[in-house]
């Protein structure tokens, strides 16, 4: 377990220290001014953030979402509404970069090629790339999938893995991820590589989970964080202290906290993590507590 820690925790410092001291950004003046926190998610990346049989956009990182809201409150000192958009996941960076949100959390993770365009908050969750594949596929390391069709999302971290692992697998984009679902079911590809939670948690609300697996070989292990503007000092210490003051709840085992992660991986959820994958997420919260000062209990973020 520590050596799958230290291999992950690399990607998850980087996206620590990647951004260092700036001047404070138009986001939080923003904010103070309108009472709306305008951020982007995804519609179909359960259970972090997906649209609910009534159309509500939802989920671990929505939660996340609310608690960055209520911590802009307690700073600006006024009610702060939380406006979600549903965005694709190649138009998350664009609508950042050009301020149609002011921040997007979902199943995003840190690359350094976003890293030239966002910041990135600290992490709060761990993630990797795997294969869902059929149930008598043999499918699994990178060297079995030379010459084979591989659907993945466009500009995702799980396509990168693919086109690093095997430059000779056949790299498939597709729509979204009920498309990737469908292209496997029909055979269009032979594998679709994805976030190996959300692998599994859409294997599990299935009809016949039997029909599938998800392949045992990791391509990749990253830190999931919200991705914010760049050099947006004051707004990013709002972001980062609501995630830390979480993590330190849970961490704590407090109640608040506790229910929301268990909510969304616990194991009476549509998600239940396994033991190892629940290990891992606890250490990568206490990491990142660790390296930041103890959150305030209450008051302003700044003080």
């Amino acid at each position: 377990m520590i050596s799958r820690l230290v291999f992950s925790s690399l990607g998850i410092l980087a996206a620590f220290f990647a951004a260092g001291p700036s001047q404070a950004g138009p986001v939080m003046e923003q904010i103070a001014r309108t009472g709306v926190l305008t951020a982007g998610t995804s519609k179909d990346a359960f259970p972090y953030a997906y649209k609910n049989k009534q159309g509500d956009l939802v989920g671990y990182s929505i939660d996340m979402m609310q608690r960055i809201s209520q911590e802009l409150a307690l700073e600006l000192g006024r009610p702060v509404r939380l406006e979600l958009k549903a965005l694709d996941t190649d138009e998350r960076i664009p609508m950042l970069a050009s301020s149609k949100v002011s921040l997007v959390c979902d199943a995003s993770s840190f690359t350094w090629e976003r890293d030239r365009k966002v910041d990135f908050s600290v992490s709060y969750g761990i993630t990797g790339t795997q294969l869902l594949v059929p149930s008598d596929s043999s499918l699994s390391s990178p060297e079995s999938l030379l010459g084979k069709r591989v659907g993945v999302l466009p500009r995702t971290t799980s396509e990168i893995a693919i086109r690093k692992h095997q430059p000779e697998a056949i790299v498939v984009l597709m729509e979204d991820r009920d498309s990737g679902y469908q292209a496997l079911r029909s055979g269009e590809v032979d594998a679709f590589a994805d976030d190996g939670v959300l692998l599994y948690s859409w294997l599990a609300r299935q009809p016949k989970p039997a029909l599938f697996k998800v392949a045992a070989d990791a391509y990749s292990k990253e830190g999931i964080a919200c991705m914010l503007p760049q050099d947006d000092s004051a707004f990013q210490r709002i972001v980062d202290i609501a995630l830390i003051r979480y993590m330190q709840g849970f961490l704590d085992r407090q109640p608040k906290e506790t229910a929301i992660f268990d909510q969304w991986f616990g194991p009476n959820s549509a998600a239940p993590l396994t033991v190892d994958l629940r290990e891992l997420s606890i250490e990568t919260m206490q990491l990142m507590v660790d390296l930041k000062e103890e959150a305030p209990a209450t008051g302003k973020a700044s003080q």
